[in-house]
């Protein structure tokens, strides 16, 4: 009598446990093997192989020697990583784990033994795959030292290599295949846990995004659960008919020709003669058409849909684009000569969109052109993306989107000429609220809600478009389009009426800017305006009409610290205007102004004074008496002198603007209240801390009652009264002020915000005073790691915030990393300033501060023997800096305490 399925064969002992590690390509060879093991009598918990890409191979294997017991390597393509891990590190992996557990590993093998990389083949896998079941499962208890005899009885998972009884028109598998493992898991839990006869899960997404790939990959993975799989390509209802109906003699039916589809519908609802049926509608754009393919039962059906309509009929399971990771691993499977580094980039600029991922990667491995050569193509705005195609997918990108798109424009003009209107603008996200400010020729869509709704809705519904909100849940409040189908639409303007579409966006930027490039509440506007200008042709255009809010976001820019993306619109805008403009003409005065405030934000002080210093000689030649324009051309040149620490001439021309600026704005302009505080840094840098103090207090009265508490540069100037109270020993009293003014900054301009960063700064600096040191040095090296992150570690902001944070790190931390922060502090300001700045000087002395809380007092003595000179230089030898510094050499001559010393503190400049 047989023995009854799923127990214990009388040969083997109970008790012994098998860890079964299989990754997911293999899944089906995991649920045989466990089976096979657990009939004879052992524990055989399944572990789904997928450590990340960062965890340290060696780490994950030992990883598996927790759960107690044997381990056995279920060795399959996708369980090496490829794209992630290299032959060399699995062979070092492995030798080091399986001599570390001398016994613990065995392994098997589902893949070709070419496949293995050496240290694979060094643990002599058990090949699997060369012959039927009984045979496989005899290497297997080989391999694992039992007794090679299969165990008797029936049922339980089919061996992987045997197909279904019905199979027909399933793609070939990818090798290539990489990744979405959780996506998988979840299209087999919504499928099996689905009520019996709705077991329909549909993969909606665009054009490129893997959809059949990822259902192919389902098949394959999976077809050992079935008894039927049927594939269907249901792009065209008429030939879905056909091979729908050809599944009626697999299936043993005897019909007409004329009754075999609803033959089939039918014998697949009743489970006759199968119960267990996987039915594939791939490419199923047109619901309608195949609605009657759809059959009930306890089978499953999986369809991949460019069109969210299927929703009416069925949940949508959306399939998004590659997570990075997986990108990087398939560019790397694809294209092996690219680096990890290289495979990122190109999957940044591509969007991680697998299709051309796959055509692009295929492309660039065969040729000797270098990802940074590609990507300045693409980003010059071509398509000629060099591609080839594989055999899975025999069409280009190009091919597969200029159809859809043709498509469109035959079948939704309203909706071709929305997206023509999204592909003028900038990739990515294109604010329907902008959409709706175009007007002219575009009036009778954009300017009626309901007529551009229903154009956006119809785009996102065929996944040509993504949407990024809604405002009630049905409007679509923005739209997503990648960035080579926008290249695609573009390119298929024609020339002649590009600029008219231009021309129509662009009024639409003029008409979205707030005109309030200084008040926070209009920063989101500006935000969603900013990366429009350059590509709807901006800075090409006639200045009368786009002058303002190119400038307006420029202020924008420097306002909320994005120098980088300001500063290349920037020096955009004046190569153009210098050949549209006069050299004084307001326009060209006001970019000036711009471009230097974010050259300054940056460091790049001389390269500001080239600029401000003739622009304001050729102002004062061609007027007697101060005006505005004069006014500001010479407040910025003031600034760009205290960078380059040439503090007595900003003096000097810091007094000059306050006075011209009262008398043409007034006591209470908010020009003159600029240049009050102004002054009043230009004061505290020579060192004159109580007139700045009071100048700064009378600047904060006075703009809180003009602009009242709340507003960004009413914020500034309290953060200045607290600093001018700390330096003038008023301790407490600067704490209670900053913690408020801290406070203030996170809650009205966000915790990023550059200003919000120098508040934070002030704040533990004013700690430290009040001798609150552990949780001032906490505060600052948290404040350091955000604001190296926003800005850059060579940013002015972030060295200055680097300083304070090795001077407290030396005082109440580690000393060792207080002199690394403190080396790296002062190379830092001597790249970005020069050798001779006070700054770097400082710097240098607060290096030699940190060489002596080390024990280094002879390296710490030629330090400040070095800096102490060198500080006379920059700032003279009555200046406090001097003074302070001179004070240190003698103390550390004298070897005194360390709480007698002095540190330098880089000011606001």
């Amino acid at each position: 009598m047989a023995q009854p399925a799923g127990t214990t064969h009388p040969q083997q002992p109970t008790g012994l446990r098998v860890t079964v590690s299989v990754a997911g390509d293999s899944r089906a060879w995991g649920d045989w093997i466990t089976d096979r093991l657990e009939r004879h009598g052992l524990r055989a918990p399944l572990h789904h192989w997928d450590p990340p890409a960062a965890m340290d191979l060696r780490s994950a294997l030992a990883g598996l020697t927790l759960s107690g017991g044997r381990i056995l390597l279920v060795f399959s393509t996708g369980y090496f990583q490829p794209g992630v891990r290299t032959g060399r590190e699995w062979d070092a992996a492995l030798a080091a784990v399986t001599a570390a557990y001398p016994g613990r590993f065995a392994a098997v093998s589902v893949t070709d033994p070419g496949n293995l990389p050496a240290g694979a083949a060094a643990l002599g896998p058990a090949q699997l795959t060369e012959a039927g079941a009984h045979h496989a499962e005899r290497l297997l208890l080989r391999r694992l030292g039992l007794p090679d005899t299969p165990a008797p009885g029936t049922g339980g998972p089919r061996f992987p290599l045997d197909a279904p009884a019905v199979r027909g028109g399933v793609p070939r598998r990818n090798p290539r295949f990489t990744g979405r493992a959780a996506l998988l898991a979840h299209i087999h839990r919504r499928l099996e846990r689905s009520v019996r006869g709705a077991a329909v899960c549909t993969l909606v997404g665009m054009a490129g995004v893997g959809k059949t790939q990822l259902a192919a990959e389902y098949v394959h993975r999976f077809a050992t659960e079935y008894d039927v799989v049927w594939w269907v390509n249901a792009a065209r209802a008429d030939r879905a008919r056909r091979k729908m109906a050809a599944l009626a003699p697999e299936l043993g039916l005897r019909t007409g020709p004329a009754e075999r589809l609803g033959a089939v519908v039918d014998a697949l609802r009743r489970g006759e003669p199968y119960r267990r049926w996987l039915l594939v509608l791939d490419g199923a754009d047109d619901p309608a058409a195949v609605a009657d393919l759809l059959p009930s039962g306890s089978g499953h059906t999986l369809v991949t849909s460019r069109n969210r309509a299927w929703d009416t009929h069925h949940t949508l399971l959306p399939v998004p684009v590659y997570g990075r990771p997986e990108s990087v691993a398939f560019v790397r499977r694809r294209a092996p000569r690219l680096t990890a580094a290289d495979a990122d980039r190109l999957a940044a600029a591509l969007e991680d969109l697998p299709l051309l991922l796959d055509q692009t990667a295929g492309w660039l491995n065969d040729s000797d052109m270098s990802v940074d050569r590609y990507l300045r193509l693409l980003e010059g705005g071509t398509t000629d993306a060099r591609t080839v195609v594989a055999d899975d997918y025999p069409k280009t990108f190009a091919e597969v989107w200029t159809t859809l798109l043709d498509r469109i424009a035959e079948t939704a003009p309203d909706a071709a000429e929305v997206l023509r209107l999204c592909a003028v603008l900038a990739p990515g996200t294109v604010p329907v609220a902008l959409l709706a400010r175009i007007r002219g020729d575009f009036t009778p869509v954009t300017g009626d809600p309901r007529r551009l709704q229903e154009a956006l809705r119809l785009l996102v519904r065929h996944s040509i478009v993504e949407a990024t909100g809604s405002a009630d849940g049905t409007e679509v409040a923005g739209v997503h389009l990648h960035r080579m189908v926008r290249l695609l639409v573009r390119e298929g303007i024609p020339v002649p009426e590009r600029e008219r579409y231009a021309r129509a966006v662009r009024g639409a930027l003029a008409a979205a800017d707030p005109g309030h490039p200084d008040d926070p509440a209009h920063w989101p506007a500006y935000a969603a305006l900013l990366p429009h200008l350059l590509p709807a042709g901006a800075l090409d255009a006639d200045p009368a009409e786009t002058a303002a809010p190119v400038l307006h976001c420029l202020r924008y820019a420097y306002l909320t610290g994005i120098q980088d993306t300001g500063l290349a619109l920037a020096r955009r805008a004046a190569l153009t205007w210098e050949r549209l403009l006069p050299e004084d003409h307001p326009y060209r005065l006001d970019l000036l102004h711009a471009h230097t405030n974010l050259l300054r934000a940056t460091g790049q002080y001389a390269a500001c004074e080239a600029l401000d210093r003739p622009a304001l000689e050729r102002l004062l030649g061609r007027r007697d008496t101060p005006d505005a324009e004069i006014l500001r051309a010479a407040a910025g040149l003031a600034a760009d002198l205290r960078g380059l620490a040439r503090y007595q001439e900003a003096l000097e021309l810091s007094r000059y603007v306050l006075d011209g600026s009262r008398q043409t704005f007034g006591e209470r302009g908010a020009r003159t209240l600029e240049a009050q505080n102004n002054l009043a840094v230009s004061l505290r840098l020579l060192g004159a801390h109580d007139e700045a103090a009071e100048l700064d207090l009378q600047t904060l009265r006075a703009r809180r009652e003009v602009l009242g508490p709340d507003h960004p540069w009413t914020l500034y100037s309290a953060l200045h009264h607290a600093t001018g109270l700390r330096l003038t020993g008023r301790i407490d009293q600067a704490l209670e002020t900053q913690e408020r003014n801290a406070r203030a900054h996170h809650r009205l301009l966000g915790a990023d915000h550059p200003q919000t960063l120098r508040a934070a700064h002030n704040l533990a600096l004013c700690r430290r005073g009040a001798g609150q040191g552990d949780r001032a040095r906490q505060g600052m090296a948290a404040l350091l790691e955000r604001s190296a992150l926003l800005l850059g570690r060579r940013d002015p902001l972030t060295l200055m915030i680097a300083s304070g944070a090795g001077c407290l790190e030396r005082e109440s931390g580690d000393p060792e990393r207080a002199l690394a922060m403190a080396e790296d502090t002062y190379r830092a300001y001597r790249d970005l300033l020069g050798p001779a700045h006070p700054y770097t000087v400082g710097s240098d002395a607060n290096h030699a501060l940190a060489l002596l809380a080390t024990g280094d007092r002879a390296a710490a003595l030629s330090t400040l023997a070095r800096a102490l000179p060198a500080m006379e230089i920059a700032v003279g030898p009555g200046h406090p800096w001097t003074l302070a510094l001179a004070h240190d050499t003698r103390a550390t001559e004298a070897d005194l305490p360390p709480y007698q010393l002095r540190d330098f503190e880089p000011l606001t400049i």
